[in-house]
């Protein structure tokens, strides 16, 4: 039960796709103008990885590993198109304003990234909580920097619908919002946010935050590769105490006397 649920959450905030991973930006700072914008391409990027992740999980065991990527892009582009005609027919208010970034889901990092790692791996219900909680957390980030640049570059809430509200009066808006620099500059404040809070997490908790080593990568502790005083890698003892011997041994070889040919008869 732990395991499905730490498989469910992987995705709110410990490998959020767009804070912690740093990947899909192009898109999702792009469309975020608007919280409308930035829901739709959230439901529409979760339906996708939701129905990529089952199809690939499902015949992960018939998929040939020669020709994996291109199916994985089919399957992918299959289950875009779909999301495309459905919003071409029923919002296309929306359809229009994602513009090129919806056909792009296609390409997107975030799902080939996760049908290539977790899907083509695991099992279809493992599969399905993994699609749904790196979609739930793509979305909330989003939205959140949709609200932020919405209110504060565009003075309304909810614009491009119905229940349009003008928060805040055109002398008190702040253009940058609505141009890229304003999305580069809200996402950075909420990645440095969610650093702040794992760091002190991990202070609450008595250990020091430290980088993961490179040359420990085969660590199996788990809580990963620590260098620290209180927990160290056992993959780095092991190095250490290799070394150690290795050069009492060639210490011991130079201090052995050769003997001369004449004691050798």
């Amino acid at each position: 039960m732990n395991r499905k649920l730490s498989i469910f959450t992987n995705g709110f905030i410990r490998e959020n796709p767009l804070l912690v991973l740093n990947i899909g930006l192009c898109s999702s700072l792009g469309v975020t103008t608007s919280i409308f914008n930035g829901l739709g391409m959230g439901l529409g990027m979760t339906f996708v990885l939701l129905m990529s992740e089952i199809v690939i999980s499902l015949f992960r065991k018939k998929i040939p590993s020669s020709i994996r990527l291109p199916i994985f892009i089919i399957i992918i582009a299959a289950f875009t198109t779909i999301v495309q005609l459905v919003l071409q027919a029923y919002v296309d208010s929306l359809y229009t304003a994602l513009g090129v970034f919806l056909p792009l889901i296609v390409v997107n990092c975030i799902i080939m990234g996760r049908v290539e790692a977790f899907a083509s791996k695991n099992t279809v219900g493992d599969a399905i909580l993994d699609a749904l909680g790196m979609g739930i957390g793509y979305t909330m980030v989003l939205v959140i920097i949709s609200l932020v640049r919405e209110v504060l570059g565009g003075g309304t809430l909810m614009a491009g619908t119905a229940a349009n509200v003008e928060l805040v009066p055109e002398a008190f808006r702040i253009s940058i919002f609505n141009s890229a620099p304003g999305g580069f500059l809200v996402f950075g404040f909420l990645a440095a946010l969610v650093q702040g809070i794992k760091q002190a997490k991990a202070r609450k908790a008595g250990k020091k935050v430290v980088v993961e080593d490179p040359d420990c990568a085969s660590c199996e502790s788990a809580d990963g590769c620590k260098t620290n005083n209180s927990e160290s890698c056992p993959v780095m003892e092991k190095t250490v105490e290799k070394a150690v011997e290795a050069a009492k041994e060639a210490a011991a070889a130079k201090a052995e006397p050769t003997a001369t040919p004449k004691e050798a008869e």
